[in-house]
C-alpha cells in the first residue's frame, strides 16, 4: 500500500498537463486584452477620422 501511495504522488510530480493548460489559459487571456485595447484606441481614432471627414464635407 505504500509503495503504491509512492509511485502516486511520483506520478503526480511529473505530470505537468495541468500546469500548462493554465499557461495556455493565462496567454489567451493576455492576448485577449491586448486585441481588446489596441481594437479601443484604433477605434476611437477612426472614429475621429471619420468624423472630421464628414464635418470637412458639410461645410
Amino acid at each position: 500500500m505504500e509503495k503504491k501511495m509512492i509511485r502516486f504522488i511520483r506520478g503526480l510530480k511529473k505530470d505537468q498537463s495541468g500546469a500548462t493548460a493554465i499557461e495556455y489559459g493565462l496567454i489567451a487571456a493576455l492576448i485577449a486584452v491586448v486585441i481588446i485595447a489596441g481594437i479601443t484606441l484604433i477605434g476611437t481614432d477612426v472614429g475621429n477620422t471619420f468624423n472630421s471627414v464628414a464635418n470637412s464635407l458639410s461645410n
